[in-house]
């Protein structure tokens, strides 16, 4: 007797992908690259192996929550300029600022103090995140957990959201 196997909902809305754009996959990728980047030099710079830190057993206890963390904080930036696109005229800004948010930041002074806002919120965010969750049972020197904290979130923050999206269509 011959199995056969059948599939069922294989094929979904094909308007999912508005809420889930596969470009997703390709930022995800390559924010875990830069967090683990940032995490082992953090490692080199901070001289973590003189205070009996393992690399491997830093790393593992960490990226996860570090890129987790990093990625919602740069959602809620990400979301701040949603609204502010979206809600724009309702909130009384104008069509040339709400657009100068969404497509081409440069061309608007105010558009790009209202992203840096942006930025700051989500670089403030993975700090207090990797302070108080990623590194709090990894690193009991408050002093040096800060300073990692911070460091990730500088290097780390969204300065992506600087750029044209013009440029990219």
């Amino acid at each position: 007797m011959k199995k056969t196997t059948t599939l069922y909902n294989l094929i979904f809305p094909i308007w999912f992908l508005l809420f889930f754009p596969p470009v997703v996959f390709i930022t995800l990728a390559g924010n875990f690259i830069i967090d683990s980047l940032v995490i082992i030099v953090c490692f080199s710079v901070f001289k973590l192996v003189n205070l009996g830190f393992d690399l491997k057993s830093y790393y593992k206890r960490s990226i996860i929550k570090v890129w987790g963390f990093g990625f919602l904080a740069d959602i809620i930036g990400g979301g701040i300029l949603f609204v502010l696109g979206i809600l724009g005229d309702s909130l009384g800004l104008s069509y040339e600022l709400t657009s100068a948010i969404s497509y081409d930041p440069f061309s608007e002074p105010l558009a790009v103090i209202i992203i840096l806002g942006a930025v700051v919120v989500s670089a403030i965010l993975i700090f207090l995140f990797n302070y108080k969750h990623s590194f709090k049972d990894v690193i009991e020197d408050q002093a040096l957990r800060f300073k990692i904290a911070l460091t990730l979130a500088i290097v780390t923050a969204p300065w992506t959201f600087l750029l044209p999206t013009k440029w990219f269509y």
